[in-house]
């Protein structure tokens, strides 16, 4: 890689790592008010308006390190894949950091509430883990290839394979807590205001009891042949 891109993966890193760390301070600080004697599932009832903070705060998370990946991209390939770069050391290293300030997780296998929106998220450690490894994974080979020719970009097939992977990994993560609130509200019901606070209570109650593996690694695997994909490409042209 060029050295000019060298410097660039690093001051993303240093940067991911640093949002990285805000975000576990303030999972720290939510830890100690609402769970002192450790995080576990069912989850503590919080205030709607604790509630939409996080979800707000979750937003403008995304909207940083979509903004560091614009500014430092050369090209359009190049500003997602510096994204989703900074996205993944983000990610890691807020476990990371979690076990080193909390002692948690106790395995990559512990459950974990890892996103808010549309629907709350959960799963085992591991996979975001290696979901951010595959962002890495894809970062990295957009960045040498541009380096190659900055004519290099995804192609449609490309960007199929990776949107739908990553809306199949999504609903992996979705799929067990939507079943539980839809066993108990109809969609008519979860839009009406009125019922704002019974949903919330139900929620509160909800224990993850299956991650459907299957169609995560399913995703996963659309995920990797996208990047295998535009590689074998890209080499073929650079050669």
């Amino acid at each position: 890689m060029k050295k000019s891109t060298v410097q660039t993966i690093f001051w993303l890193t240093v940067f991911s790592i640093a949002m990285g760390y805000m975000e576990t301070a303030v999972v720290v600080y939510l830890r100690e008010m609402y769970y002192p004697g450790g995080f576990g599932f069912p989850l503590k009832p919080i205030g709607y308006s604790i509630a939409v903070t996080e979800i707000i705060r979750e937003a403008a998370t995304i909207i940083m390190l979509a903004g560091a990946g614009i500014m430092t991209g050369r090209t359009l390939t190049e500003k997602f894949g510096n994204f989703v770069y900074s996205f993944a050391v983000w990610d890691i290293f807020y476990y990371v950091f979690l076990k080193l300030l909390l002692q948690w997780p106790d395995s990559l296998l512990s459950w974990d509430l890892l996103f808010l929106i549309p629907v709350p998220w959960v799963g085992p450690v591991l996979c975001p883990v290696i979901n951010s490894l595959s962002m890495i994974l894809l970062a990295l080979v957009i960045a040498y290839f541009t380096d190659l020719n900055e004519q290099a970009k995804l192609n449609i097939k490309e960007w199929s394979l990776l949107i739908i992977g990553s809306v199949i990994v999504i609903v992996s993560y979705t799929l067990d807590y939507s079943s539980y609130i839809l066993s108990r509200f109809t969609v008519s019901e979860l839009m009406d205001e009125l019922n704002r606070d019974t949903i919330l209570s139900y929620a509160s109650e909800y224990i993850p009891k299956h991650f459907d593996w299957w169609i995560y690694i399913a995703g996963e695997l659309l995920i990797l042949s996208g990047i295998g994909m535009f590689a074998v490409r890209n080499k073929k042209t650079a050669g």
